[in-house]
């Protein structure tokens, strides 16, 4: 099971989304680490059982083990994070300057560069709709000196690879 098994799911209405997940899964501007880790980070963001097993199966292989792992971690910490940061951004008030209270130990050694990991994090943060963070995780990888190709391909990444875990879904509530 690959992305080939993925792209063979994806009816021919979502043509499009099977063709954008075949080129990013080549994207030339990422390495193949920070390409199959944002594979892997937005698959568990989209949250779509076919589609994180699919992806696993292609790009974990790929990976260091501590890499795939960091990948799944970006994943897990920014559904948490996103949620929050979310709040304290919208909501305003008093939220803001308070204390977060939630344990974030994996984004302070990740098993990766950090870099990457803040990668990873932007492609979660953009799925999860977490303006706040988006604009964090942007800043630190362009400090950390990635380039405005490499931040767009990782956020195309990861809006193929939610429309592709949106179709699967769609087509299985229709079923």
């Amino acid at each position: 099971m690959t992305l080939e098994t993925l792209k063979s799911a994806l009816p021919d209405y979502a043509k499009d989304i099977r063709l954008n997940v075949r080129s990013l899964a080549a994207e030339p501007s990422l390495t193949l680490e920070q390409r199959g880790g944002t594979f892997i980070a937005a698959a568990f963001a989209a949250r779509n059982a076919t589609v994180i097993r699919e992806v696993l199966d292609e790009f974990a292989p790929q990976l260091s083990p501590e890499a795939a792992t960091a990948a799944k971690a970006a994943g897990a910490i920014m559904a948490m994070n996103n949620v929050y940061y979310r709040f304290t951004h919208l909501v305003g008030s008093d939220y803001p300057r308070m204390p977060a209270k939630l344990r974030m130990n994996v984004m302070a050694k990740p098993g990766v560069d950090k870099a990457t990991f803040e990668l990873w994090s932007l492609a979660v943060s953009a799925i999860n709709g977490c303006g706040m963070c988006m604009e964090s995780h942007e800043q630190a990888v362009r400090e950390q000196g990635l380039t405005t190709e490499q931040v767009q391909a990782a956020v195309r990444i990861a809006a193929a690879v939610n429309a592709a875990a949106a179709t699967l879904d769609m087509e299985a509530a229709t079923r």
